[in-house]
């Protein structure tokens, strides 16, 4: 259970890990849904290999697709590519780097699905054992009325009354299955050699510097949008906060009014929703309206946009012109602070 849990927060690191967990939950379903569905050859010449290439194909397709759908480096890759270049060019390296990223995790899940398919055979065995020669094999049966072409595209089907618990047939299936199986072993050897190579041979021709700073300027995409959806969920959140306290101040003001409106004799003005919080308040007094109006400070993350016009406007202005590359101005901006010396004579600060 402990392992479990390290694998877990491992895969919850950064968007890399959770990709890179995602698919390979996707070739886990694909194994999965292999071994659950039941194939069923049509055993007839005309359809068995048809039959067998929608298997191999169709599949793949669609879990290749569906690693594209789910893979965040897609999204991330697509914003850089259309955004308006703005204030900030665009690096064609970077974009080259997610699509290959995005490529790579995309295609596990439909490899692992064709390896399968190879290692079991039984796809293998309904497109090709009509290519067999059935002179190889005794036991042919051949009181069957049958033609040769039509004999052997009965081959897949066990339960058929001419192939029960015959040797012929599973003599046919096991050579067949050992050509399934070499070339699902042989296609597993080149995916390997080819990426141990390329792994060995890229930092000759590479420069590492470049990759270096592609694979952190990639990373920093990802990081920006994901602190910018934060940013803009706090911000929406403390926005439809302002708007229901608005509204229902707006109503309690309403409903007062009539109610000094009704009474016989004048009443004192009502000095609004907020004025009956402070002098509910704990601590009374300025003070204790102080430390309130500095929570709400905390608490607030509308930075100075408080009309729906302005947020529409922040939102366009975040595709159409990125920010500039360039934190000087808010790194280096003065900072107001306190400074005293405590009973040790050291001394102390507290920013402002």
């Amino acid at each position: 259970m402990d392992r479990m849990k390290l694998v877990l927060q491992y895969f919850q690191t950064n968007s890399e890990s959770i990709s890179n967990g995602i698919c390979i939950v996707l070739a886990l379903v694909s194994v999965k849904l292999y071994t659950t569905f039941d194939f069923n050859c049509p055993c007839l010449p005309q359809y068995n290999k048809l039959y067998s290439m929608g298997v191999m194909i169709v599949p793949p397709i669609i879990l290749f697709f569906l690693g594209v759908l789910v893979n965040r480096h897609t999204g991330i890759m697509m914003d850089e590519w259309v955004r308006p270049i703005g204030k900030r060019t665009k690096n064609p390296a970077v974009v080259k780097f997610l699509f290959s990223a995005m490529l790579q995790r995309s295609l596990l899940a439909p490899m692992v699905w064709i390896l399968v398919t190879l290692m079991d055979g039984k796809i293998f065995i309904c497109a090709f054992s009509m290519g067999v020669d059935p002179n190889t094999f005794t036991g042919m049966p051949n009181n069957t009325g049958l033609d040769v072409h039509r004999l052997m595209a009965k081959v897949p089907c066990k339960e058929d009354v001419i192939f029960r618990n015959s040797s012929f047939r599973k003599a046919v299936s096991r050579y067949v299955r050992c050509y399934s199986q070499a070339f699902g072993w042989s296609i597993l050897l080149l995916l390997i050699m080819v990426g141990a190579l390329g792994r060995l041979i890229k930092p000759c021709f590479d420069n590492r510097g470049s990759s270096m700073q592609t694979r952190y300027w990639s990373n920093y995409l990802d990081v920006e949008q994901k602190l910018f959806d934060e940013t803009v969920a706090l911000h929406t959140r403390d926005f439809a906060r302002k708007c229901v306290v608005q509204f229902f101040e707006g109503v309690q003001e309403e409903e007062n009014e009539r109610e000094v409106l009704n009474l016989p004799y004048p009443q004192p003005p009502f000095t609004g929703y907020r004025q009956v919080m402070e002098d509910e308040g704990g601590g009374g007094g300025r003070g204790g309206r102080s430390e309130r109006e500095d929570e709400e400070r905390k608490v607030e993350k509308l930075y100075g946009m408080t009309r729906q016009e302005q947020v529409n406007r922040m939102l366009i202005k975040w595709f159409a012109c990125k920010p500039e590359l360039d934190v000087t101005h808010i790194a280096h901006r003065n900072r107001i602070c306190i400074t005293w010396k405590d009973a040790y004579g050291r001394s102390l600060y507290s920013d402002v």
